[in-house]
């Protein structure tokens, strides 16, 4: 069999490039746009827009489209996925910092752990893990604390609590994926559902009354900018980079984005949205980091037939191939 000839050097640390910066800037851009914009509106017409061309493109190259039983997946996690997972992300921004918006969704292997163990039995808490997670959730209370601000003001405590709900959100529906029917194309998987959650969010805005009142000619051209960057680089060019890197890398080097994409959510938002960046969002970051770090890396519980092991890693690559922001 012949091998794959490797990449250039250069496409692999422009893709990685790509990953790290563009999805950590979209943090931002999503706080740009939701100062003018409805937020579940907003993830509406970015999913929406990313999702049918994603959806497109796959059906011009051949590959055929979801099956009734796929499409009833689909919806599925498109509920949680872009309902609760980005719909409040989208929500929570107007009310928290990006930075710190980023920090917290960076708590999804948290809450996936503690899926694993309490649940999927997939996992053992080990005393490291058992560091890791407590570390993790010092992180979170370090930025949500109000009683020890640590120099800087405490964060709207409904939308920490939109934020903790989004990743866990996220959590079950990586945990739920390996049991539902999708497309074996994860591009079109991804497309389908990234056109379904737009939908979804949609109806979820007109639900919320956010067409009252709205007048699309006071959008800013700052808005609409952050919009279509969100839909061409952070949907569509970032995740075609990430699909692309799966196979020519490992899942662990690539899944080192999880750790990049806070850091540089947080100085994008210090450097060009005056968010705030004092002790307490270091001390945050810097605990919820090292948790996922620790997590991450952490081995899987061996079982003991090869056809559980089997599964497990199955269901690890499919996990860590859900979009993210």
């Amino acid at each position: 069999m012949e091998a794959i000839p490797r990449p250039a050097r250069w496409k692999i640390l422009l893709a990685f490039a790509i990953i790290y910066l563009v999805w950590g800037s979209t943090f931002l851009a999503i706080r740009v746009g939701v100062r003018e914009v409805p937020p579940f509106l907003l993830a509406g017409m970015r999913f929406f827009a990313a999702g049918i061309a994603l959806y497109a493109w796959m059906r011009a190259k051949g590959t055929a489209s979801p099956t009734r039983r796929e499409w009833a997946s689909v919806s599925f996690l498109a509920v949680l996925i872009f309902v609760f997972d980005y719909g409040l992300l989208f929500w929570a921004e107007k009310r928290v910092p990006s930075g710190i918006a980023a920090v917290m969704l960076a708590t999804i292997p948290v809450f996936m752990a503690l899926a694993e163990i309490l649940f999927l039995r997939t996992q053992s808490l080990t005393l490291r893990l058992g560091l890791a997670l407590l570390i993790g959730i010092g992180g979170v209370a370090v930025l949500v604390t109000r009683s020890a601000s640590l120099g800087e003001g405490a964060i709207d405590k409904s939308g920490a609590i939109a934020l903790i709900v989004a990743a866990i959100s996220w959590s079950l529906a990586a945990s739920l994926t390996r049991k539902l029917s999708l497309p074996e194309s994860k591009v079109m998987s991804s497309g389908a559902q990234m056109l379904a959650g737009g939908i979804l969010l949609t109806l979820t805005a007109a639900m919320l009354g956010e067409f009252k009142g709205f007048d699309v000619r006071a959008v800013s051209s700052g808005a609409w900018l952050a919009l279509l960057y969100l839909i061409f680089a952070g949907s569509i060019v970032a995740f075609t980079a990430y699909v692309w890197l799966i196979h020519h890398e490992s899942p662990t080097k690539v899944g080192t984005y999880a750790y990049v994409n806070p850091v540089v959510a947080v100085l994008l938002g210090y450097a060009l949205g005056g968010e705030p960046l004092g002790t307490r969002t270091i001390v945050g970051t810097l605990l919820v980091l090292v948790s996922v770090v620790v997590i991450t890396t952490t081995p899987k519980k061996k079982t003991v037939t090869a056809a559980l092991v089997t599964e497990t890693e199955s269901a690890q690559q499919e996990s860590s191939e859900i979009e993210p922001v």
